[in-house]
């Protein structure tokens, strides 16, 4: 049969199917027409690669916020832990830990010849046992010099309590800038570490620290500093007439640059495990270098002992109580260097 246009159809009067192919609009499936499917044009794939773009860099200030604060909280968890070992050595010993122990009373071959030693064990040496680091306590030999073969292992040893996340310098032995260590003596590789003790207050030329001290007043002293040089010896808790909750213990000591100027935990010459608060806002900077470019009294010596966290806004310090507390990098500097002595009989509002 044919239709009025001359084609023939597929049945006849009456039947279902007769129905012309040219009538067809498209495929059908399941009685539903089948409309083809438009691709992403360009602009709308460069819209939608924007609006990602937008939204990771909305995100990932909060993201990056949000593991900051949890790496400045392990590091005041580690200063708690410091501030309780201190305690817990004192409750065994009946005394604080000395900062450092200065002998100048030994010799040994160097670089150059003959380089005199002065120095015995360091605070963080002796606190080893009270943070269950007993197998490197038990690897130290304290009746040798620090610098001596025997307790190379122990220098070189990181210790994860001893390093605050948020110090980005990498976690490797590094020959320290001065002391018996230094390249041009003995070139000795010291693992780097996060956190000094607070020795004192200073003006900016005398440190409880030096072997080389003459003269230093005594209720500048801190809790933990060096002993065997200028008559001082360890302090007890009832010497910190100041209060325990009121005087600092340790803090953070990083720098961003010249990393052989940082905190060498396992090193007991001077500065480089103890440092002095100095009246002066350069030596919070937490960068060795633009605290000697700020200039100041005593040159880059408060320098030596800066303190610093790579945390925004400020820093983390333990007092003898054991309390961790934060501290603006914007703090009134003489309130901090009072907040450092066990005995100046200062009145104070603590900064927390």
């Amino acid at each position: 049969m044919k239709s009025r246009y001359g084609e023939a159809t597929q049945g006849g009067p009456g039947s279902r199917s007769g129905v012309s192919r040219r009538n067809s609009a498209s495929p059908r499936l399941g009685g539903e027409q089948i409309v083809p499917r438009r691709a992403f044009t360009l602009v709308e794939l460069l819209v939608a690669v924007a609006i990602i773009g937008t939204l990771v860099a909305l995100l990932l200030p909060a993201v990056q916020a949000a593991r900051e604060a949890a790496r400045r909280l392990q590091c005041a968890n580690h200063l708690k832990q410091i501030g309780l070992a201190v305690q817990g050595y004192h409750a065994a010993t009946g005394n604080f830990p000395p900062g450092n122990v200065l002998t100048k009373a030994g010799y040994c071959p160097g670089v150059g010849g003959e380089v005199e030693l002065d120095s015995g064990a360091n605070w963080l040496l002796a606190i080893l046992p009270y943070l269950e680091q007993n197998t490197l306590a038990a690897g130290y030999d304290y009746d040798a010099y620090n610098e001596g073969e025997v307790n190379r292992w122990a220098r070189e040893t990181f210790v994860p309590v001893y390093s605050c996340p948020s110090d980005l310098a990498p976690n490797e032995p590094t020959v320290p800038a001065a002391g018996p260590a230094s390249a041009s003596l003995l070139n000795l590789p010291y693992m780097p570490g996060s956190y000094r003790a607070v020795s004192g207050r200073s003006e900016g030329w005398r440190f409880l620290d030096s072997a080389n001290l003459t003269s230093y007043p005594t209720p500048w002293r801190g809790a933990i500093h060096a002993v065997g040089v200028y008559g001082f010896t360890v302090e007890q808790m009832r010497d910190v007439r100041d209060g325990l909750s009121q005087t600092l213990l340790a803090g953070e000591s990083t720098t961003r640059t010249s990393p052989e100027w940082r905190t060498f935990w396992a090193y007991s010459h001077a500065h480089f495990s103890l440092s002095a608060v100095t009246p002066q806002s350069r030596i919070l900077l937490g960068d060795f270098d633009q605290c000697g470019a700020a200039g100041g009294t005593g040159r880059d010596e408060p320098c030596r002992r800066g303190w610093g966290g790579n945390h925004p806004g400020g820093l983390n310090f333990v007092c003898c109580d054991g309390a961790v507390h934060f501290v603006g990098a914007d703090v009134d500097m003489e309130l901090l260097a009072r907040l450092a002595t066990i005995d100046g009989e200062e009145t104070v509002q603590t900064p927390w």
